[in-house]
């Protein structure tokens, strides 16, 4: 029994001695002096207050002359009626285009335009409204769609919003820093108060960017209803994301 005894001590004590150098060896790595390089991300919700409206119009007649007057008036019209229905609202129209319509439209399409015969012309225009009275859109979006059709709708932040923000996503990117680099220094042994803010890199780049009006697809003039009933909008809202990279020294 004594014999047995013995014969575990000494395998335990052949095991200590690995284990000791085990811990001794991840005790010896030295984070005296280490860069860390820390990327964190600051965000800010913001209900959308701005809503840009893109609206066409398009005539295609025999004669090019009757198709483009009929396009320049309505578009009159339409302007017209929407700064009756919201003063507030900045027009600025957009992408007028006149092109020849082909009797063999939606056969093969030869090589060369030369020999074919042009039975018309298809003209027109597009109007892009930017307005922050949401609670009347409605309203207007259905009188003006007496006269012109609504090919895009997009929600967003008014510019004056947009830098109100700016500092709140600066000061949470930082916030959100910090917290990563205390995380950072724990997961190193270290204490968060050896770490020396050696570099702040913040990059402030927008999630919004102005929605480029698009062209609809061509389609034949319908005359437009007498009355519309008013759209259901949900303006949503904006994540507004500010991005910083620190360089940090541990001492």
């Amino acid at each position: 029994m004594k014999w047995i005894v013995a014969c575990l001590l000494a395998a335990v004590a052949t095991q200590l001695p690995a284990s000791a150098q085990a811990q001794s060896g991840a005790a010896a790595v030295q984070t005296s002096g280490t860069v860390v390089i820390v990327s964190a991300v600051g965000e800010v919700k913001q209900a959308n207050d701005e809503a840009i409206a893109t609206l066409t119009v398009e005539e295609q007649d025999k004669d090019r002359a009757l198709a483009a007057s009929r396009v320049n008036q309505k578009m009159k019209q339409g302007m017209e009626t929407i700064r009756k229905e919201d003063p507030t609202a900045v027009l600025q129209t957009r992408g007028y285009f006149t092109y020849p319509v082909y009797g063999d439209e939606g056969q093969p399409r030869p090589q060369s335009n030369r020999n074919r015969q042009i039975v018309g012309w298809r003209v027109g225009q597009s109007l892009e409204v930017k307005t922050s009275n949401l609670d009347n859109l409605p309203r207007t979006v259905a009188a003006a769609q007496r006269i012109l059709a609504l090919s895009g709708l997009h929600f967003g932040l008014a510019e004056k919003t947009a830098k109100a923000l700016e500092e709140q996503r600066i000061a949470a990117a930082y916030r959100n820093l910090m917290e990563r680099i205390g995380a950072v220094a724990r997961a190193m042994g270290r204490n968060p108060a050896d770490a020396m803010l050696d570099t702040v890199d913040f990059e402030a780049s927008g999630n919004y960017a102005p929605m480029e009006a698009t062209m609809p697809k061509a389609m034949r003039a319908a005359a437009a209803p007498a009355n519309v009933e008013e759209p259901s909008f949900e303006p949503g809202e904006t994540t507004l994301v500010s991005r910083v990279v620190g360089k940090v020294r541990f001492r």
